[in-house]
Formats: structure tokens, C-alpha cells, sequence
């Protein structure tokens, strides 16, 4: 279902609901078919084909496989649809009789009764999960003198249930807009589960507000059960099916319902705000916030003592190619601080080996690509690549943390800029003097426009990709851009990162930042992005001043952080007092967090910006 959904364009939050549990010491199955031997039963209904699968293995347990068929041929089984149909051919059996689509218990007993009076009649029904007693009583109230269920497998709880607490609490929040069904039993655990939690009436109302889709008529019975309406089933009960017809039907049922855009609950409710007006989310388009949000540019980093137990057990690279390492790093790095958005652990340099080079992380001396790029001879070797299939540990990351963070907390994904992804895939590692990247830039600009070009598709297609898999905001990282010119940052730059930001996902905020870019700021408000970051090198109110219509994010300095709590109150408040409220405010650094920065002087920042009113 989750490859189904990202497939499709959603962003899949996926949590189990239940879990098999199998009647191991099966003496129902085993008294069955010791009466079905001696001919005391006239039919068997097969419900399920992973049922029918599982009640011949148990049997096979205690008698022989000819024993058993020999005594299935002799008996009329009705096979509930295809799957029980198939589960029988597969066992060199036949069904005498298969109920068609939408194959409800109430077309079994139709065809049943279509086929032979079930007057006198003894039947056995193979259940899977849960019992169907309103079935049981329908074959009674026809005539069957003897109704008997055997069961195979039962449905209880997950183990861990927190995954799906958390996808509970996302419905309810308003982090959800289409909810997907797949049995009866998903919706009797799920509510069963919210009533532990004493919110299962929040979440039958949250429903309501939500698109319900339902894989058939047995799955829309139990929900209307519990007093919910599915908005639609697919025509065939598979989840293929299902997925596809929420992808055509979603937004206009949406929209029908007045959803087009999530909406806060009132403040009575006692919930936490939705994503959608999260106060990250709200500054990024430039919205009226009760408080300045602010976030940490290398939020998850040494100066955490979390980061730094993981990190102490595995390399740079590894600690990013571990989707559960990077998201243990990145939801522990929002929770300790308490910041107002979580950014993925990853590095922009990542996306340079699918592209064909080598890299390695040094433990001191940073990244290091042994194959650069130098001229024209190079780019046959750049490679075209599937972002999502190359970089799936990434994608897989992401998944996890949106699964792991707080409903209403957004994710923010990251990409390196153009410019500054050229310049290391150019120079091999950091650089002083930037010497080949500008041999390369000012000695033949088709060879720059043609490889600036590749980078910008790839990155595209891996940022959209970031974003299919649960980010809510993007940022791109131009941190070398600043030992540009204007002019050259408008010839060599900006048309490729407008390019970029034309071809990501629409709708979703995008941050541009980089350092000592103030001489070029006309050009940045003309990038396309929702947000720019700005450095400490320029006050941020002369800064806005100059970018215009646009948020902005920043920009205390680095090290200000390695002073005193008090001198960080200080500088912060200067901030804060400078932007004096003006919607579309991020508050954080001009640049990452420096590795020796002190804990308490973090917490005097984060206190007083979440303390300031505005």
C-alpha cells in the first residue's frame, strides 16, 4: 500500500493494525474434519483464500494430503470469490460454487440458496480473523439445521501500538486528508485503540472531515457500524484499485466537503494545530503566527550529545545511508530542542553518486570526490538516475521520520543549489580559491550550462521525491555562492535555480540559502523561492528591506551561541525586535550550528524566542 500511494503522488503514513495470530493447537479445525470424514456435513464455506491455505496446512498437520482431498472432493464447497477459488486450484480442488464480485456474505447466501434449498442442512464456515455472526445467522434463518465456524487465524492488536497512536492522532489533528480501508477488522482495532486513548469520538467525528475510502462492501459495513460513511469503494476490491480511485476522486470529494484547505481546530478542542498551520508553515507564506518558529540549520549535529552517541558507532556515510540511524537523529535532534520543524539528516553530497562519482567522508577534512569533474570530456560520464530507486535510503528515511514526528511538526528536506553542488563535484572538496570551478565556469559556458542543466533535473527529481515521501518544505543549500559577483551570479546562477524551483512539487515552500549573498539580493527575490535565508553579515531588517515580498530565515550569528546564555538572550532579542512582528519571520542561524556550541546557550535561544511576544 505504501509503494502503491507514493507511487501515485501521495505521501503514505502507514501504520499496522493488527496482527495474525494463529490457533496453533487448532482442535476446532481438527474436530471439523473429523466430522466432515463421517459425512455430517453437507457444504463448506470457504471465506478467504488465505484461510482456505491455511486450514489444508493445519490439516496436513495430523492427516495425510490424500486423506483430505479425497474427503474434500466429496463435499459441495462454496468459495467466496476468487481468492478462496484459486487457494482450492491450487490444491487440486474445485470449488462446486464461486460468489462473484462483490462476493458480501449476502450474495454467499443468495447463491447458496440459488443453488440448493439450505433447509436441513449442516454447514461449515472457514472463518480468518474476525467472526462474522450476522453471516452465521442468515444461513440459520434459511434453514440450515447445524451452522459451524472454523476458525484459522484471529486478529489482535499490534504489539507496539504507538505507530498507529500516532496515525490516530494525525487523523484527528487534520495531518490527513484520505484515509484508506482494507478489511473490517482495520477499523474495529483502530477504534479500538482510539478508545484506550479516549479519543474515539474525536476521531468517528475526524473521519467526517476526511475523504474514507473503503475496499468493499464488507470493510463499508463495519465502518457504517461505527457510524462512519465511506466516500466511495473501488470497482474492484483490490488495493490497486483502491489506491487509483482515491487518486481521481480525492480532491473533488475534498472540495465537496470544504476541505480544500485544512482548517485549526478551535482552541477548546485541546489539540495541537495541523500541519498545514503549523507555525513553520504559516511564516513560510508569510501568515500572522502567535509566535516567531524557528528551526536550527544543522539542528541534528555534534553539539548534541544524542547525535554524538549514535554517531560514535558508525561513519559520516554510513549514519546517512541508515534510513532508521538518520531518523532516530533527526526526530531526537526536534524533540530535545523543541524547535518548530525537524530537517532531514542527509548531505547535499549524496546525490553525487548516482550521478557517477566517487565519494568519501574523511573524519577531518569533510568530503572528498576522487573522480572530479573538469571540462567538456566529463560530462559523458555524468549518468541519468531514478532519484527515487537510487537514493531510496533517502526516500526511506524520510518516510520514518514523518512517521515518527509529531503530527503537527513539518519536515523540512534539502537538496544542494546548483552552483554549490558544481563547485565541490568540480573542485573534489572544499576550496579556498574556487580555481577550477571558475577555470571550468569562465573557459566554455556551454560545458557550465550543460552540466548545471543535469544537475538541476537530478535535483529536481530528488527533491520532488523528498517531498513524495512526507517532506513538507524544502531548502536548498548555496553556500559557496557567495564568492560571486552580482553579475556573475546572474549569468552562472540564477536562471539555473529558477529553473529548480519551477520544477518542484507546487505548492510546497521552498528556502534558498546562502552566505554573503547580500551584494546579489535583487537577484535572489527573483529565485522563486517562498523564503530566503540570510547570513549575520547584514541586520535582517535591512536585509528584508532589500529581498521584498518574500519570508525570511535568520539570522543570529554562529558563534554568538558560543558566548553566555545572556549575551544569547541579548542578541536574539536585537533580532526579534528588529523584524517587530512582520509576518513571513523564520527565526535561526546565519549559518549551521558551530560542533563546540554549549547546550545551555541552544535553550536560551530556543526560550527566548518562543518567549517573545510579538
Amino acid at each position: 500500500m505504501e509503494s502503491l500511494i507514493s507511487r501515485a503522488g501521495g505521501n503514505a503514513r502507514v501504520a499496522a493494525s493488527m496482527r495474525e495470530i494463529p490457533i496453533a493447537e487448532n482442535q476446532q479445525a481438527f474436530d471439523f474434519f473429523e466430522k466432515l470424514r463421517h459425512n455430517h456435513f453437507n457444504v463448506v464455506v470457504l471465506l478467504t483464500g488465505v484461510g482456505t491455505r491455511s486450514l489444508l496446512q493445519i490439516l496436513e498437520e495430523k492427516y495425510p494430503a490424500s486423506q483430505i482431498h479425497n474427503v474434500f472432493k466429496t463435499i459441495t464447497l462454496v468459495a467466496r470469490g476468487p481468492k478462496s477459488s484459486k487457494a482450492l486450484s491450487d490444491a487440486n480442488l474445485k470449488a462446486t460454487l464461486t460468489v462473484p464480485e462483490p462476493n458480501t456474505w449476502r450474495e454467499v447466501v443468495a447463491m447458496m440458496e440459488e443453488h440448493k434449498s439450505l433447509k436441513n442442512l449442516a454447514i461449515a464456515v472457514q472463518e480468518y480473523g474476525v467472526s462474522n455472526p450476522e453471516f452465521l445467522q442468515a444461513l440459520r434463518d434459511k434453514g440450515a439445521k447445524e451452522v459451524v465456524s472454523v476458525p484459522v487465524y484471529r486478529w489482535a492488536l499490534p504489539e507496539d501500538v504507538k505507530p498507529l497512536t500516532r496515525l490516530i492522532e494525525a487523523i484527528i489533528y487534520g495531518d490527513v486528508q484520505v484515509v484508506l480501508i482494507t478489511s473490517a477488522q482495520q477499523i474495529n482495532n483502530t477504534l479500538e485503540v482510539a478508545k484506550g486513548l479516549g479519543l474515539d469520538k474525536k476521531l468517528i467525528e475526524a473521519f467526517s472531515r476526511v475523504v474514507v475510502g473503503s475496499i468493499g462492501p464488507i470493510a463499508s459495513e463495519a465502518l457504517r457500524a461505527k457510524g462512519i460513511e465511506p466516500d466511495f469503494e473501488p470497482e474492484h476490491g483490490k488495493m490497486g484499485f483502491l489506491v487509483k480511485d482515491a487518486g481521481e476522486k480525492a480532491w473533488a470529494i475534498l472540495k465537496k466537503k470544504n476541505l480544500g484547505r485544512v482548517q485549526l481546530h478551535s482552541s477548546d478542542d485541546g489539540l495541537p494545530p495541523t500541519l498545514n498551520d503549523s507555525l513553520f508553515i504559516k511564516a513560510c507564506r508569510q501568515e500572522k503566527v502567535q509566535r516567531t518558529p524557528l528551526w536550527i540549520m544543522r539542528q541534528a549535529g555534534r553539539y548534541l550529545p544524542e547525535y554524538r552517541a549514535i554517531r560514535s558507532t558508525v561513519s559520516f556515510l554510513t549514519l546517512c545511508k541508515r534510513p532508521d540511524l538518520a531518523a532516530e537523529v533527526t526526530v531526537s535532534a526536534q524533540e530535545v530542542l523543541g524547535v518548530d520543524a525537524a530537517i532531514l539528516f542527509a548531505d547535499i553530497l549524496l546525490i553525487a553518486e548516482p550521478l557517477g562519482f566517487q565519494l568519501e567522508f574523511a573524519e577531518t577534512g569533510g568530503p572528498v570526490i576522487s573522480n572530479p569533474f573538469r571540462g567538456a570530456s566529463d560530462l559523458a560520464r555524468l549518468q541519468q538516475f531514478d532519484s527515487v530507486k537510487e537514493l531510496s535510503y533517502v526516500m526511506e528515511a524520510v518516510k520514518l521520520i514523518r512517521r515518527r514526528l509529531q503530527p503537527h511538526i513539518p519536515l523540512i528536506g534539502f537538496a544542494g543549489a546548483p552552483f554549490t553542488l558544481a563547485s565541490y563535484l568540480i573542485e573534489g572538496h572544499g576550496s579556498e580559491d574556487y580555481f577550477h570551478t571558475r577555470a571550468v565556469m569562465e573557459s566554455d559556458f556551454q560545458v557550465w550550462d550543460e552540466l548545471m542543466k543535469r544537475l538541476v533535473a537530478a535535483t529536481i527529481s530528488y527533491l520532488n521525491g523528498q517531498a513524495a515521501a512526507g517532506a513538507q518544505a524544502l531548502q536548498l543549500f548555496d553556500s559557496w555562492v557567495g564568492i560571486l559577483s552580482p553579475d556573475e551570479y546572474k549569468r552562472f546562477v540564477l536562471p539555473y535555480v529558477q529553473q529548480l524551483i519551477k520544477g518542484l512539487k507546487p505548492g510546497i515552500p521552498v528556502i534558498y540559502f546562502g552566505t554573503e549573498t547580500a551584494p546579489f539580493y535583487h537577484f535572489l527575490k527573483q529565485t522563486g523561492a517562498s523564503v530566503i535565508g540570510v547570513d549575520w553579515h547584514t541586520p535582517i531588517d535591512e536585509s528584508w528591506k532589500k529581498l521584498g515580498n518574500v519570508a525570511v530565515q535568520g539570522n543570529l550569528d554562529p558563534n554568538v551561541l558560543l558566548t553566555t546564555p545572556e549575551k544569547v538572550r541579548e542578541e536574539t532579542e536585537k533580532i526579534l525586535r528588529l523584524v517587530n512582528g512582520k509576518p513571513g519571520h523564520i527565526f535561526n542561524l546565519g549559518h549551521g550550528i558551530l560542533p563546540s556550541t554549549p547546550m545551555e546557550n541552544v535553550h536560551a535561544m530556543i526560550e527566548t524566542v518562543k518567549n517573545w511576544k510579538l
